[in-house]
């Protein structure tokens, strides 16, 4: 069964002023479509490969465009219209399971704001930043992936694209100024949802 585009569940102007409309309409249309045609393209010739060699060559391919259709699609629910902005929940962390296991493990927010934007502005070229869950400590990691690479060694909580296309648009080379920003659309309930299901 091929990939397809998932819908956003937002408009491409519901993250402003945070992130741009052009931005999320390149974003999205553009950047994940190419993802997910590449991906199909890959598993298509995969299913065709005759040989060992073949689908070695393939492996590649599969890794970078599966890999940024997963964390994309991931990415997009990520995101909510922000609740200062009086459009939505986005940056708006309740009382609940994910705030305790935030201050459980950093402290507070503001820590964890801290440190999850230094290790991604620490990223060397294009990548993600992650807050995951880690099923064998039962407690939140910060961590990052390198290109499209998706996030295999814990439970993505939240994942935060750290592509010159996420924010060139807006911020120019100015990644800090994007990390605090996407703070304000960062949708905590969905993210609380992720950590509910894979504390069970």
């Amino acid at each position: 069964m091929s990939h397809v585009l998932p819908d956003l569940p937002y408009g491409y102007d519901a993250l402003e002023p945070y992130i741009s409309r052009q931005i999320m309409e390149l974003h999205h249309k553009k950047h994940h479509q190419t993802y997910v045609t590449a991906l199909n393209a890959a598993e298509a010739a995969y299913a065709k490969a005759s040989t060992p060699r073949e689908r070695i060559a393939l492996q590649a391919a599969l890794k970078f465009n599966g890999g940024g259709h997963i964390n994309h699609s991931l990415f997009w629910k990520n995101l909510a219209p922000s609740a200062a902005e009086g459009k939505g929940p986005g940056g708006a962390l309740k009382a609940g399971a994910l705030k305790s296991a935030i201050e459980a493990s950093f402290g507070s927010l503001d820590n964890l704001k801290k440190q999850f934007n230094a290790a991604t502005l620490g990223i060397q070229g294009s990548g993600w930043g992650w807050l995951g869950y880690n099923s064998s400590t039962k407690r939140l990691e910060i961590t990052t992936t390198a290109n499209q690479d998706p996030l295999l060694t814990l439970v993505p909580i939240i994942g935060v694209d750290i592509w010159e296309h996420a924010f060139y648009l807006q911020y120019l080379n100015v990644k800090a100024d994007y990390l605090n920003a996407i703070w304000s659309v960062i949708n905590f309930d969905e993210a609380e949802q992720r950590l509910v299901e894979a504390s069970k």
